[in-house]
């Protein structure tokens, strides 16, 4: 084993929207900080792919195999590199509403609370809105919660034929509002990220040293089992240990508890941090389903996200439990998360020829529907002879149907509106269920809370039971938010951040 020689004062574990915040955070105030990232720089090709070849090839799937349900191997679609799965994320930034904090009752069950309010986060969300170039309006969404200021940045124009499709589900009584995206700006990579917006400004730091091609295998305690003593990662196949006086894991919901589980040791024989057996407990996954709408004419499939609605988002006129939010897809040729979740056109479009598949595209207007759930201690991740195992069954299921056919009938009656000319009628509106693979929108796994008996973390991120060890990610989550959570990561790493600060003075 290789020692480093360099001791530090943090050493961040992934660089994706929340390592990658915290690492420039902490570097920015002058902290001697090493950021370990799996992966290497993303190519370009790979991270503004726009055509055919995104259903061709498993882009987006390590050389990795991860065990299902079923107990059957399956491939994630999952990013090691820097940024982690910001590479592919669309780039849209909502702000969680404030019911959400004080725990939401669903179909099924309540929510836990978060034990932060809304207010507590509010000054972290417009700094996170600012550090990650978010444009939006405003006003534009009705659920919106407060906001104290404007966005940083007008909205992104729309693509011609959404403008006029705005028009037509303003006329069905639904509200369509910009998404608030992120943007750099950037000719060759303008979708914002966490490499653009957190890894490149920590290079920047004198202070801080940025490793790729690091795998963290396992964190090492002290005699007493108080205390991370060291960080052991592979490099090139040489296994390194690297210290400092606090450590920051942050990579993800799935494999930080799988690193936490890998440390087990005497003092915690059930992994670290494990106390309370809770760490890769309450696995939850936002439930994604993609409806395809036909297109009038033919557009390019290659665009970005626009637009969301949230008239639903809880209930409708017959039921008055959340049901979830709408957001239109990215370009069916843009869409990595698309290509990954429709079952029913899965095959179809393996097997289909170049031309066809770019015909279908330039057919097709996708949409999103997207409910919350509820966390269950039997979805959860664990270790079967070394590899990871995913156990996970989704819930509030009949309130995720109920959006999904109330989104379909609104496009219905878009389409049966004579002043519609965007879009046309279709005897079928296709849709497939985002797989158990793509886990970029899972939360949960090391769960904070007050209480070290039901919880991995306190409020700030901070272990029960190592005094310098910090999660940082969407793994501390209580409850599983109704729309995207990466600007929650981030404003909730920002936030994190100051408190590690604080703990170094």
């Amino acid at each position: 084993m290789i020692i480093d020689d360099s001791h530090y004062d943090v050493i961040v574990i992934g660089s994706g929207a929340a390592g990658a915040t915290v690492a420039s955070d902490l570097g920015q105030r002058g902290h001697r900080v090493l950021l370990l990232e799996r992966g290497g720089p993303m190519p370009l090709v790979d991270q503004n792919v726009a055509d055919v070849d995104l259903f061709r090839k498993d882009r987006y799937h390590p050389a990795e195999q991860w065990f299902g349900t079923d107990g059957d191997p399956f491939s994630p679609q999952t990013i090691y590199a820097f940024g982690g799965n910001t590479k592919i994320w669309g780039g849209v930034l909502e702000r969680m509403r404030a019911r959400e904090f004080e725990g939401l009752t669903l179909q099924e069950g309540r929510a836990p609370s978060w034990g932060l309010d809304y207010s507590e986060l509010e000054p972290w969300y417009d700094k996170a809105e600012a550090l990650y170039r978010v444009h939006g309006q405003q006003g534009a969404d009705p659920q919106a919660p407060h906001r104290g200021q404007p966005y940083p940045h007008a909205p992104r124009p729309l693509e011609p034929f959404f403008s006029e499709l705005q028009g037509c589900l303003a006329r069905q009584d639904v509200h369509p509002y910009p998404l608030p995206l992120s943007w750099s700006e950037s000719p060759v990579d303008p979708s914002g990220d966490a490499e653009l917006f957190g890894v490149d400004p920590a290079r920047q730091c004198p202070s801080v040293v940025v490793r790729g091609g690091a795998r963290v295998s396992r964190l090492h305690v002290n005699p007493a089992g108080h205390e991370v003593r060291g960080v052991e990662a592979t490099i090139d196949g040489q296994a390194w240990l690297f210290s400092a006086d606090q450590v920051v894991l942050a990579a993800g919901a799935i494999n930080t508890p799988a690193i936490l589980l890998r440390s087990g040791c005497e003092r915690h024989p059930r992994g670290l941090a494990n106390g309370s057996d809770q760490v890769g407990r309450n696995l939850m996954k936002l439930q994604l389903t993609s409806i395809l709408q036909l297109a009038a004419a033919a557009n390019t499939g290659r665009y970005g996200r626009s637009f969301g609605i949230t008239d639903f988002l809880w209930g409708d006129q017959n039921v008055s439990f959340p049901l979830g939010a709408i957001q239109n897809g990215g370009g069916v040729l843009q869409d990595a998360l698309f290509a990954e979740s429709p079952p029913v056109l899965s095959l179809v479009t393996r097997l289909m020829p170049d031309f066809g598949l770019q015909q279908l595209a330039s057919r097709s207007i996708t949409w999103w529907a997207m409910s919350p759930v509820l966390p269950e201690p039997h979805n959860r991740v664990t270790l079967r002879d070394g590899m990871l195992q995913v156990n996970y069954e989704p819930n509030n299921r009949e309130a995720h149907d109920r959006l999904v056919y109330r989104w379909i009938d609104v496009l219905k009656a878009v389409e049966a509106d004579p002043l519609t000319q965007v879009v046309k009628a279709a005897p079928t509106h296709p849709r497939g269920e985002a797989p158990l693979s793509a886990v970029g929108h899972a939360c949960g796994t090391c769960r904070m809370g007050e209480n070290p008996a039901t919880s991995v973390v306190d409020l700030q991120g901070r272990s029960h039971e190592l005094i310098n060890l910090t999660i940082a990610d969407a793994s501390i989550f209580p409850s599983c938010p109704m729309m995207g959570f990466g600007l929650t990561v981030i404003a909730n790493a920002l936030r994190i951040a100051e408190a590690v600060s604080g703990s170094l003075q």
